[in-house]
């Protein structure tokens, strides 16, 4: 009798020891407690670990998008939410990557767009681009990704913003109570549609969005291979009655280049099979679709390449 309640149990410690070592264990990097990054982290793990794939999975509050690719280049998490600004820095180790080298990293999926605004009311005249010239225009807070991209464009434009422009550089709260009182001209922004900056001055002035010109696009998108043409749709904003050409940097998902294939594809076609899931968190999951999450700007996991192509979107892979 002993021996078969000792057999037994080695039999059910075996199943447990198979179990275990057939499940992977995800840590995912999200960002700060209030912005975007971290409940999509929460609901993430959520349905991973509830999706009959294996996986179990926890999110980590981090300082984003650097911090993330780090977190994922040396395993210490497995999925990191990144803009693409700064995943395409730590794919080529430049700039902030520069003393880290190149960094092991593949898009899993590219998660939304944040488009570049510029704002501003009808007060002030300001119709198209080059109206800027001379005016009050804040391009965001010293050394954020709201003004980083701003001189791009500016840059793109033949623009100088230290001659051509009375150059403010504002954080997007000081930029949106200066645009409702008048004290500036015109802003630049940097957020997904639609954008809550944007409404708030809407709210009490008649809100004007700029487009870019094309050559502008044209230019910035070559030049910074990171960002992408995109088009804030007529109806995003109260009264916007026209399409608005402008350029975004994207929001992915990254992995490490070692990450076994089937654990890939189980977790886009999680994420992309869900989105109503968790678009019950954030609006911004809308674009949680194939065709969207496949834009990518440096080459996708191979497990994330084989759902895509199932879904009739081809990807680079590695």
């Amino acid at each position: 009798m002993k021996k078969s309640r000792v057999l037994i149990s080695m039999v059910i410690l075996a199943l447990f020891a198979s179990a275990a070592f057939a499940t992977t264990f995800v840590t995912i990097g999200s960002g700060g407690v209030g912005g975007t990054y971290y409940p999509l982290g929460g609901v993430m793990a959520e349905l991973l670990t509830k999706g009959n794939v294996d996986i179990k999975a926890t999110s980590r509050s981090t300082a984003a998008s650097k911090e993330n690719c780090r977190l994922v280049a040396s395993n210490k998490a497995q999925i990191g939410m990144t803009m693409g600004s700064t995943l395409y820095q730590a794919y080529t180790g430049t700039e902030a990557f520069k003393d880290d080298g190149k960094l092991p990293l593949l898009t899993l999926m590219h998660m939304y767009a944040a488009p570049q605004h510029l704002v501003t009311t009808t007060r002030t005249g300001i119709k198209k681009f080059s109206d800027i010239k001379g005016k009050k225009v804040s391009l965001g807070a010293q050394g954020g990704g709201d003004q980083l991209l701003s001189l791009m464009i500016l840059d793109a434009a033949g623009m100088d913003p230290d001659k051509d422009l009375r150059k403010q550089q504002l954080s997007q709260p000081e930029a949106v109570t200066a645009l409702k009182d008048g004290n500036i001209d015109a802003a630049f922004f940097n957020f997904a549609v639609p954008g809550s900056a944007v409404m708030e001055i809407a709210a009490v002035r008649d809100v004007v969005l700029i487009p870019l010109p094309d050559d502008v696009i044209a230019k910035v998108t070559a030049k910074h291979p990171f960002l992408m043409p995109y088009t804030i749709a007529k109806g995003a904003y109260s009264k916007q009655d026209q399409d608005v050409k402008t350029v975004a940097d994207g929001n992915f998902l990254v992995v490490n280049k070692k990450l076994p294939e089937k654990v890939a594809y189980d977790m886009v076609k999680i994420f992309i099979e869900k989105k109503e899931d968790i678009m019950k968190v954030t609006p911004q999951a809308v674009d949680f679709t194939p065709q969207k999450a496949g834009i990518g700007i440096i080459p996708f996991h191979k497990g994330a390449a084989k759902y895509f192509k199932e879904k009739g979107v081809n990807v680079e892979s590695k």
